[in-house]
């Protein structure tokens, strides 16, 4: 155990307790199967192994990466890669090891792909709105048709409501959340299988459709979220030191290749942050600092603020109490 301050800016810290706190949360609200933990969200095995403690065996996964960490880690039962791909050997030396490994396919192209590369189990990735990947909901039945025709198991349907998870207005969120899932439940008619798969943190509540939520956030939680007030506790921080103060501002060190910045600026207590670039965040406190202060950055958005570090420190106040390696980031 040793200090805070003793660690090299900027650094990850993760308030053990409000870690816990979440994870809690989420399983009374979703106990066991009903949530299929986001790997995304946070890149640690260390982190998915306190899910998995928490009854959630099966996992979602964004890259190939992903799941060959997650499968390394032992904790492979039931592995969910949510995205296309059109090289899935890796995957299926997986199976062919005793993974269970079910891959997206939205198009002849991935069909084909999960044949070759080996895979099993399929799950038919349906457009409900949010201008990315996924089938029209009504081809969806057709290629589930042609999965089967070529050997592979379809397990169901998945689609993400993505365009809805940061809409504030609670109501028209939930509007938005039914509207899909129309459409999701439409195609699984057509495809079948047992699992509808979707949701995420903004919407775990109101997605009453999905047989499993892929939320992933929740665990550590951003400034983003926090804005929908959601029943978690804001976990996550970088720790940063002053290094210049003038006059009405200061900067600390913590920029641009230490944050994800899609969402907007990060947040700082008692400060209001004014930008940031590539290795600083220039804010102006509503009490006067000094060059050497440690102040606390909150991320808006913890995805892809995660992959910039190697590393975060599980802290409980100012005491390092644990260190756990961010092991699936990079690609």
């Amino acid at each position: 155990m040793r200090d805070v301050d003793e660690l090299t800016t900027p650094a990850l810290l993760v308030e053990s307790a409000a870690l816990e706190a979440n994870l809690a949360t989420m399983s009374a609200a979703l106990p066991g199967a009903r949530l299929r933990p986001h790997i995304k969200a946070h890149k640690c095995t260390a982190l998915a192994a306190r899910q998995r403690a928490a009854g959630h065996a099966g996992f979602t996964c964004a890259t190939v990466r992903e799941v060959e960490g997650v499968v390394a880690a032992g904790l492979g039962e039931d592995v969910l890669l949510a995205n296309e791909v059109l090289d899935a050997r890796r995957l299926g030396a997986l199976v062919a090891d005793g993974a269970r490994v079910t891959l997206a396919v939205d198009s002849v192209p991935t069909v084909e792909a999960a044949v070759a590369g080996g895979l099993r189990e399929v799950i038919i990735d349906v457009n409900v709105g949010l201008p990315r990947c996924g089938i029209a909901p009504d081809r969806a039945g057709e290629l589930a048709r042609l999965a089967r025709s070529r050997g592979l198991a379809v397990r169901g349907v998945m689609g993400y409501e993505g365009h809805l998870m940061l809409q504030r207005d609670a109501a028209e969120r939930e509007r938005g959340v039914a509207a899909a899932m129309e459409l999701l439940l439409a195609a699984h008619r057509d495809v079948g299988g047992e699992v509808v798969s979707s949701g995420g943190t903004g919407t775990y509540a109101i997605n009453r459709a999905a047989t499993e939520i892929q939320a992933g956030s929740y665990a550590l939680m951003d400034t983003a979220y926090a804005a929908l007030e959601l029943p978690f506790r804001p976990a996550l921080s970088l720790l940063a030191r002053v290094i210049s103060v003038s006059k009405d501002y200061a900067v600390a060190d913590c920029g641009l290749k230490a944050l994800g910045m899609d969402h907007g600026n990060p947040q700082i207590a008692d400060a209001k942050v004014w930008f940031c670039s590539d290795e600083h965040v220039t804010f102006a406190p509503e009490q006067r600092l000094t060059a050497g202060d440690f102040v606390r950055v909150e991320p808006a958005h913890i995805d892809p603020t995660l992959a910039y570090h190697e590393r975060i420190h599980l802290v409980a106040g100012d005491e390092v109490v644990d260190s756990w390696p961010i092991d699936l980031r990079g690609w």
